[in-house]
């Protein structure tokens, strides 16, 4: 399999679960702003949307959006604890959480770095932003992962998607100092051995 990415991007949450699943991949830079892969080639080619992560199977079928690819690599590799099994309630629990980063969070810094975006909206999203991020350090009290206390006491890759939208917010001028839980579920995800891995790869280790 190959998965492109770009450093520290939304690409980063399947590059931690492929390492945690112990799948043999490729990982390929795709540059989302020259829209170039490293042998000059085109990566519009690969994703006309231009956008990471897109994960190619080894059929050559493509897989694009990231909660659709980790669940998809989580499920290549059961025995990983990395999601629940498909049609249970742990499953949809997972889902839950998935949709709410992706929805909630992820987009949510979209205006923070866009050039030109007005000082006004971008105060909005910060805001809105900041409760989210709040809400969840609610949730993480008392708990080591996401889906703890949720039927499924490991680390799943929610918790790999949680790290990585979570990393932005030094850069887009978000102080998440004040929520302990959520620092500590950080900081719980930078030290293992997966996450280090991935970070490595992309070159982003030590701002981790």
């Amino acid at each position: 399999m190959k998965l492109y990415y770009s450093p520290g991007a939304c690409s980063l949450s399947p590059h931690i679960v492929l390492h945690e699943a112990g799948l043999a991949h490729e990982a390929v830079l795709a540059s989302t702003r020259t829209k170039k892969l490293p042998d000059g080639s085109d990566f519009l080619a690969i994703n006309p949307r231009g956008q990471v992560p897109v994960l190619e199977l080894d059929d050559g079928q493509r897989l694009t959006e990231g909660p659709a690819i980790v669940q998809y690599l989580a499920d290549l590799a059961p025995a990983s604890g990395l999601a629940p099994a498909a049609g249970t309630l742990g499953r949809y629990r997972l889902m839950e959480w998935l949709n709410f980063i992706t929805t909630e969070l992820h987009k949510g810094f979209v205006p923070l770095f866009m050039p030109g975006w007005p000082d006004e909206a971008k105060a909005l999203s910060r805001s809105k932003l900041m409760e989210r991020f709040g809400w969840i350090d609610g949730e993480l009290a008392g708990r080591q992962w996401l889906m703890s206390g949720q039927g499924h006491d490991h680390f799943t890759v929610a918790d790999a998607y949680l790290f990585t939208v979570n990393r932005w917010c030094p850069y887009a001028g978000l102080d998440t100092s004040g929520l302990p839980h959520l620092s500590a579920h950080s900081q719980r995800v930078a030290a293992r051995p997966a996450a280090q891995a991935a970070m490595r790869h992309e070159g982003i280790l030590k701002s981790a």
